[in-house]
């Protein structure tokens, strides 16, 4: 690959930590269980936060999209996206626990404007793909950026377990005694951290995508032609995908089943600290292992797209997803699967670590992994599924209403796990309600003809 696509790919790795430290495992836990101080309560603020968020990326991620190639020139508008967000994220290291600093509102605020950034900025970075690569390495600097993903978010986690929430719960050699740079537990400190962590990566990685990726020409069209010329051209797709009955009923059942997977990813950090009651320690393993089963995903993924055929890979991933949430909604510190009761005092440690030593939380830990796996599994195969839908001259236009359906309902996700939990004032109720969003995207791929084994089918 050329040095620009590598510094394209750098960029997506440097960004993604953001939403692993932050969006899943410790901060959002940290926002809903002591800046809130209830995870029912705090699990209904983020779903509301990210449906406000949902909302306002539906109403203009589409139209950037449909009218980069008017617009001319990314990176500058990208730079201008990046600038305001890493001082956004660097700000909430201020959401202080005793409400001194930031306080929820402004906390969440500044979330949902750094979750714009964040939709803009994989819009304009996704259109210097092909630019930055060119179509025959374009598969290899998006599976680059994928890879560097997951490894800067494992490191990132892994540093952050060693160097600030090991240290005094644990009398091991290679580990610090005390919390690097004097942070001060008590005050969360090695949770807010990982904030200045994830603006620090991103602002570094970001840098070489400025520096050698090349950049599309100007075309001189003003920004208000560009996005009435980019409007016109998204209602151009949408006639033209409704003309395919299959493509259109595939690209409406997957809106529901990865809004569903979405909402598995986004709410299940607070699920586990609320439910599970673990602490940042027990979270960060907890992201660290599932990020590395993530990877494991995409092959998945890929092997079963090759032996069943995309459409039958897609119904066993949302299957075991299903599977997955049912199985976690009966689960708590004393309760297996909704049957068997636990007494931790009554047994002894399943192992000597100082996290995952009860039952429970190996078995919670457990349903972890089959959620990561197919979740990303899912992911693998739905963009093969369209493939096998769309026809060869009309590309362009199916994908462009994939990438619409992957943001038009961003919001619906978290809208029905903030109803589920208002209404039955618990965070099992909240999940539980994903499970609508997962069933009819499997009912719906039910009415969608091909995606078999063979090309053909």
């Amino acid at each position: 690959m050329t040095r620009g696509a590598v510094a394209w790919s750098f960029f997506e790795g440097a960004r993604n930590p953001y939403v692993v430290l932050v969006t899943i495992y410790i901060f959002a836990p940290y926002i809903a269980s002591v800046m809130i101080g209830d995870p029912v309560k705090g699990q209904a603020v983020i779903s509301q936060w990210s449906q406000y968020s949902g909302w306002i990326i539906m109403a203009t991620a589409p139209f950037l999209g449909a009218s980069i190639d008017q617009l001319g020139g990314r990176k500058i508008w990208l730079g201008l996206v990046v600038a305001a967000m890493v001082p956004m994220m660097a700000a909430l290291w201020w959401a202080r626990p005793d409400g001194s600093g930031l306080s929820v509102t402004m906390t969440m605020l500044l979330i949902t404007l750094i979750g714009l950034g964040f939709a803009f900025s994989e819009v304009l970075h996704n259109s210097l793909l092909i630019r930055a690569a060119g179509m025959k390495a374009a598969h290899k600097a998006s599976g680059l950026a994928l890879a560097l993903g997951n490894a800067f978010s494992v490191l990132a986690l892994g540093f952050t377990a060693w160097a600030f929430a090991l240290p005094g719960r644990v009398d091991w050699a290679w580990v610090p005694k005390a919390p690097l740079f004097g942070l001060d537990t008590a005050a969360h400190e090695h949770e807010r951290i990982v904030v200045l962590m994830a603006a620090g990566i991103f602002a570094i990685g970001a840098l070489p995508l400025f520096l050698f990726t090349p950049d599309a020409p100007r075309t001189g069209i003003p920004v208000l032609r560009a996005f009435r010329n980019g409007a016109r051209q998204l209602w151009e797709m949408l006639a033209t995908v409704r003309n395919y009955r299959d493509a259109a009923i595939y690209l409406a059942s997957r809106m529901a089943f990865v809004d569903g997977m979405n909402a598995i990813l986004i709410y299940a950090g607070v699920y586990a600290v609320g439910v599970m009651k673990w602490q940042a320690l027990e979270m960060l393993f907890y992201g660290i292992l599932l990020s590395i089963l993530a990877v494991l995903g995409g092959f998945v993924g890929r092997w079963m797209d090759a032996a069943f055929g995309p459409k039958n890979a897609l119904r066993i991933a949302i299957f075991m997803s299903i599977l997955g949430i049912v199985a976690m909604l009966g689960m708590s510190p004393t309760r297996i699967l909704y049957l068997w009761s636990y007494d931790p005092s009554a047994h002894a440690p399943v192992w000597d670590g100082p996290v995952f030593r009860t039952l429970p939380e190996v078995i919670f830990l457990l349903i972890g992994f089959v959620n990561a796996v197919f979740i990303t599994a899912q992911y693998a195969s739905a963009r093969t599924m369209l493939t096998r839908l769309t026809p060869p001259e009309k590309t362009g236009a199916f994908f462009g209403v994939y990438a619409l359906s992957g943001v038009a309902t961003g919001w619906l996700g978290p809208m029905m796990v903030n109803f589920g939990t208002n209404l039955t004032k618990t965070q099992q109720g909240g999940f539980a309600t994903v499970i609508i969003l997962l069933v009819a995207g499997l009912a719906g791929l039910g009415f969608v003809r091909g995606g078999g084994k063979s090309i053909e089918a």
